[in-house]
């Protein structure tokens, strides 16, 4: 290695730090503390950088160096390689599973270089927490563009650029902007939901806790665009760093002049505040989220008055978008509504981030773009079924998505495919599923993870949720009888129809597309009590 100045960035997100990452954070400051490598050596914390099952990770730059799995009694080996004659530590390099060859530099690793990083693009290379780092990225940059142009022409590139609400739903994010701007009233709100709740899903919060002022820009762009004075982030309490950090980004944002009265020296005032949720699965749901901010309980209205851009928080015209979402404004500001739109497909433009967990060999958090396929995720970026078996589903969406089989694996991934698939794109979590998966085990697990989490609102979720698991749970035990997978489906479509929310009418996701396309596992639970994945005890 030279002499010339060496930048070592540590992951500190959540996934890295529960691996000791914050401890050989510690442990590099301390030795260059006591070492005459610090003039040379800076060390950087940096969120998550997205292939969390190899965390601790260390990226040496400008060399591009990839460190996994990285302890504290490995830190006096890297600190002495990047001496003036030193080598770098290969046996903390990426190994490729199959060949178990070494691959030295991030960028050439698959998991990395097949992916499309654009709201993730800068989440393992800038200090979280500190603004300066953003603004050497740009950032700031789309506002201060921005403030210089109508409101009406900021909506107009959202529109333009095909970007869709990232929460789950789809709906077009220009459009939404749109109605919220129109909506009569003098005083407005924007709403970032955060309320990141589905199992296995960790996107946003990943977002929030490695560039936190690419949300905060987005949020304060939509104020301007919109006519709203004020923002909130509705972040669940059970993520602790992104709290921390987005109340150090917006702390930051005000004294640099970016958050507050007359932001940078115009008419334009727009303030944000956090609010911490308790948990509850169902605020995740538009309207019952607005109502947990308001110190309600979290319990969704019934359409028609679900409209929040109309009849939001205390009653007022309220824009609510996803921290993926508001993360892309400043992309589209920047770049374009062009640049934007050449990603993707024609009806489902830019990229989607998912959680990729399960029975894969690489997990961790991937950026792709929209309408790339399953088979292209699971063997390419995934890098195939762990120890050599055989794909069996894919599930999306969390709790109130569905079980996609294995021969639809080269069927695009976007909202609308997705949807025509049976399950939903919802925060973006993918659990692979494996050849020892039982099929009917899935659907009773998703279940009772929804009839817990029902408000209880409309009887047809608070009690056909239940009815459901009940028949689940009786069948993985050897209590099936016949009728149960019409009783089943009986139940689902009444669940669905009566249902006051998105829970209620999306709960029953994962019974209906394991029984699409598993049926086969149903009946032999019932009529051969058996279980074909040897999973269910009978």
């Amino acid at each position: 290695m030279n002499d010339k100045k060496v930048l070592l960035h540590v992951c500190q997100g959540t996934g890295c730090i529960s691996g000791g990452a914050d401890k050989v954070f510690n442990q590099l400051n301390e030795l260059l503390d006591n070492s005459d490598y610090n003039h040379n050596v800076i060390v950087k914390k940096t969120g998550c950088h997205g292939f969390c099952q190899q965390g601790p990770l260390i990226v040496v730059e400008p060399h591009g160096f990839f460190y996994t799995k990285v302890k504290e009694d490995d830190i006096g080996e890297i600190l002495k390689s990047l001496e003036p004659d030193g080598n770098p530590v290969k046996r903390l390099f990426y190994h490729e599973p199959l060949t178990n060859q070494p691959i030295p530099k991030y960028n050439d690793i698959p998991f990395y270089k097949l992916q499309t990083r654009e709201i993730l693009r800068h989440c393992g290379d800038i200090d979280p927490e500190d603004i300066q780092d953003y603004i050497s990225i740009g950032g700031y940059k789309a506002l201060n563009k921005a403030l210089l142009q109508s409101p009406e022409n900021i909506i107009n590139e959202v529109k333009r650029s095909g970007l869709r609400g990232l929460g789950g739903a789809g709906f077009p994010a220009g459009r939404k902007w749109e109605l919220c701007r129109n909506a009569k009233g003098d005083i407005k709100y924007v709403i970032c939901n955060a309320d990141e709740g589905d199992p296995g899903a960790f996107q946003d919060r990943s977002v929030m806790e490695g560039n936190p002022h690419s949300v905060i820009e987005g949020m304060i762009i939509a104020g301007y665009a919109v006519g709203a004075q004020k923002g909130f982030i509705y972040v669940r309490a059970e993520y602790p760093l992104a709290v921390l950090r987005l109340k150090i980004a917006i702390e930051q944002a005000r004294e640099e002049g970016f958050l507050g009265e007359n932001i940078l020296d115009t008419n334009f005032s727009f303030d944000i505040e956090i609010f911490q949720g308790a948990g509850a699965f169902v605020c995740g749901e538009s309207t019952a989220l607005v109502r947990s901010i308001e110190g309600k309980r979290g319990w969704p209205k019934p359409m028609p008055r679900a409209h929040t851009t109309e009849e939001g928080l205390w009653n007022k015209p309220t824009l609510l978008n996803n921290v993926k979402t508001f993360a892309n404004i400043p992309l589209i500001i920047n770049n374009g509504a062009k640049w934007f739109s050449s990603k993707g497909t024609e009806k489902c433009k830019g990229t989607a981030v998912f959680s990729l967990t399960g029975k894969v060999v690489n997990c961790g958090l991937i950026e792709v773009p929209m309408g790339i396929t399953l088979r292209k995720i699971i063997y390419e970026i995934g890098g195939g079924i762990a120890g050599g078996k055989k794909l069996k589903a894919v599930q999306t969406g969390g709790p109130s998505g569905g079980c996609i089989p294995a021969d639809l694996l080269d069927m695009p991934v976007d909202f609308d495919s997705l949807k025509e698939a049976g399950t939903i794109m919802g925060s973006g979590g993918m659990v692979i599923m494996d050849e020892d998966t039982c099929m009917v085990d899935v659907a009773r697990y998703f279940l009772d993870f929804t009839q817990r989490e029902s408000c209880g609102q409309c009887i047809p979720c608070r009690l056909g949720t239940v009815q459901m698991f009940k028949i689940l749970d009786d069948i993985t035990k050897g209590k099936g009888r016949k009728g149960d997978i019409d009783l089943l489906i009986e139940l689902s479509e009444s669940i669905m129809k009566g249902s006051i929310c998105g829970l209620g009418k999306t709960a029953p996701n994962p019974v209906l597309t394991t029984i699409r396309y598993f049926r086969n596992e149903y009946e032999a639970h019932i009529n051969d009590k058996k279980c074909p994945a040897k999973i269910c005890a009978m």
